[in-house]
């Protein structure tokens, strides 16, 4: 028979680990706050990542169109020249 072994929830703090059933409540709401805030760090992240990645489409394809339609006036001028 094997004896299922749960881990219990630790923090770090500098060298010293920290098990949750040693902290206070208040201890624990801070943890939890903080387990939260960098969670929505990292999506605010990775949102950001996708963010920046469409911002660099379309304005690449602002600056095709933009030379595209000045090419179209520089080959009517000379078609009219």
């Amino acid at each position: 028979m094997t004896k299922n072994k749960i881990e219990e929830n630790t923090i770090q703090i500098g060298d010293q680990e920290i098990k949750e059933s040693e902290m206070t409540n208040e201890q624990k709401y801070f943890a939890q706050q903080i387990q939260d805030l960098r969670a929505k760090k990292d999506k605010i992240n990775f949102e950001a990542d996708q963010v920046i990645a469409a911002l660099n489409v379309f304005h690449a394809k602002l600056i095709k169109t933009v030379q595209e339609t000045a090419k179209e006036v520089l080959e009517d001028d000379t078609e009219e020249s």
